[in-house]
């Protein structure tokens, strides 16, 4: 088999690659400070922002294809912490880009739907980027700076993602449900839109352009939908009957990082490729009993 490397498997989007990519690959996989055992992974710690650590990686594993999922993706901690997240988020990226193509081997970039500023959606590829926040800032940094080293990455721009995400990583909804189940009120917004995935039909649409793209793609969901609605629908699919969910507005919450309003994606140039994203009702209706 061949041998994939994927950065960030200890995390939510990198632990569920593994699990899938481990169906027609040897799959090698980093962290950096979360330990974590995926059976039939191979897993090494590594520090990524190190060039010669992660020169030593690529020449101990020899890689057939890398997909780049490891970030620092919360963009409040970004906003707050700029060097920090940019030596992860565009450095050590753009230093992976120079390093496959030296290779001559496929690569993978997960960015983000939050490359946009939330005023023009649905967006398509050739959409001009416009970030209101930081994070946002960076992910375009490293998606110029790694084409430019390496034109035949594929530059994957993310949605929203949730899911299951192993024993060391939980996608935003954990905590939540969490807290409804606790019987706690939760407020979301009416007015942010996304087109969510799932982590596994993620993880799918990342393997998919690994084999069939280079330059810039988007995998976002078949539905725009806000963050309340989106709940509500999970909440009513798991039997949560009691839960208490109360609207709010991006302006009643005070965050460090900007949020645009609707960065909704067009991914029809995906589903051209064979990605298929399933309905949000069938997605969450596979993770009773996960979350």
């Amino acid at each position: 088999m061949k041998k994939l490397l994927i950065t960030g498997s200890s995390g939510f989007l990198g632990w569920n690659l593994c699990q899938i990519a481990q169906e027609e690959w040897q799959v090698y996989g980093t962290y950096f400070s979360q330990p974590v055992e995926i059976p039939e992974i191979n897993l090494l710690q590594s520090d990524l922002r190190n060039f010669e650590e992660l020169k030593h990686i690529f020449e101990e594993i020899k890689p057939d294809a890398v997909i780049h999922a490891a970030a620092q993706s919360q963009p409040n901690y970004c906003q707050t912490h700029p060097e920090e997240s940019h030596e992860i988020n565009v450095t050590a990226s753009c230093n992976i880009a120079g390093i496959c193509a030296d290779y001559s081997i496929p690569c993978v970039f997960t960015s983000t739907d939050l490359v946009f500023n939330g005023l023009n959606a649905p967006y398509r590829e050739t959409d001009p980027v416009s970030p209101v926040s930081l994070y946002g800032e960076q992910k375009v940094l490293a998606e110029e700076g790694m084409l430019e080293r390496y034109p035949q990455t594929a530059i994957c721009r993310m949605p929203l993602m949730f899911g299951y995400g192993g024993p060391a990583a939980k996608s935003f909804i954990q905590p939540m449900l969490e807290s409804l189940r606790k019987g706690q009120e939760l407020a979301l917004f009416t007015d942010e839109f996304r087109t969510p995935v799932s982590g596994q039909t993620a993880a799918k649409g990342l393997l998919l352009a690994l084999e069939k793209v280079n330059g810039r793609i988007h995998l976002g969901g078949k539905e725009r939908i806000s963050r309340y609605d989106f709940f509500r629908l999970l909440v009513e699919v798991l039997g949560l009957d009691e839960a208490k969910i109360l609207t709010c507005r991006q302006q009643d919450v005070k965050m460090a990082a900007p949020r645009p309003p609707d960065v909704s994606l067009d991914s029809s140039k995906a589903y051209t490729l064979g990605y298929h994203p399933q309905s949000l009702r069938e997605e969450f209706e596979q993770l009773r009993g996960k979350v």
